[in-house]
């Protein structure tokens, strides 16, 4: 049998629970088919990782961090980019904040992957929103009675950086060693011999875990490893065309789409 690890991105009430503070569209579903696929590949799967997305309030990305000239918090889903914070269309609510913020802000527009967004304050540590979605967790459990242990990697709690991918920050904190990359979880996943992933959003941390994996990889061909499960993930509305060119990018490289229901439909 072939060894099978499971990567779940974010499964998280705030992303999977129609009243969480980020909910995408779906995800509700997702989480109990995904949550089918643990049962029913109970004893094939060597190995189960959870991203969880763990912010504090006081975070780069939420809107008590920025001001307009008025004083005023942007809207969630507004962009902020490096001129915007030099012409003073925005600014920090921290004066000295301003200068490290704006840094950040050229070093995220430079990598290209996403401008800096507004997010509404979610997946809060300690909040109900932080939580695994029950479905989801109750399975992982049963799963666990094999006497496993799920590999549970917490990411964004550093506040001067977005942490989508759950390899990487999106601008490493030097001073940080949970912001720069999840060597383990690499050699970890090289070894096996599929690699499932799946969970929220795919226009955002899936997409970015899937890439980091990919770039991490020590052969290039490993990326062939990779199956995404379409049915267990879904994009942040407005967000569509990014899960879109990750899928065309990442199958160009090797990566395979599948469903919970049709890998290893056999089994």
């Amino acid at each position: 049998m072939p060894k099978i690890h499971l990567v779940v991105i974010d499964p998280q009430n705030d992303f999977c629970n129609p009243n969480g503070a980020l909910f995408v569209p779906g995800a509700d579903e997702d989480v109990k088919r995904l949550a089918r696929l643990v049962d029913r590949l109970r004893d094939e799967l060597d190995d189960v990782h959870i991203t969880l997305d763990s912010h504090r309030k006081v975070d780069i990305s939420h809107p008590m961090w920025w001001a307009d000239p008025h004083g005023r918090a942007p809207a969630p889903f507004t962009r902020i980019t490096a001129s915007e914070l030099c012409d003073g269309r925005w600014t920090t609510t921290q004066p000295s904040a301003f200068d490290r913020s704006l840094a950040y802000l050229r070093a995220l527009e430079g990598s290209g992957r996403y401008p800096h967004v507004v997010w509404p304050y979610h997946c809060l540590i300690g909040d109900e929103g932080h939580n695994v979605a029950p479905v989801l967790s109750a399975a992982i459990h049963r799963w666990e009675e094999r006497f496993a242990m799920a590999d549970v990697i917490t990411k964004g709690s550093n506040p001067w950086t977005e942490h989508f991918s759950g390899v990487q920050a999106e601008v490493p904190d030097p001073e940080d060693p949970s912001t720069q990359v999840n060597v383990g979880l690499i050699r970890t996943l090289e070894e096996a011999d599929v690699v499932l992933m799946a969970g929220q959003a795919l226009s955002h941390c899936l997409a970015n875990t899937v890439r980091d994996i990919a770039a991490q990889f020590s052969d290039p061909k490993y990326v062939s490893k990779i199956h995404l499960l379409r049915d267990a993930t879904g994009c942040v509305p407005g967000f569509e065309s990014y899960g879109d060119d990750f899928i065309r990018e990442l199958t160009a490289r090797g990566m395979k789409v599948t469903t919970t229901t049709d890998f290893l439909a056999a089994a």
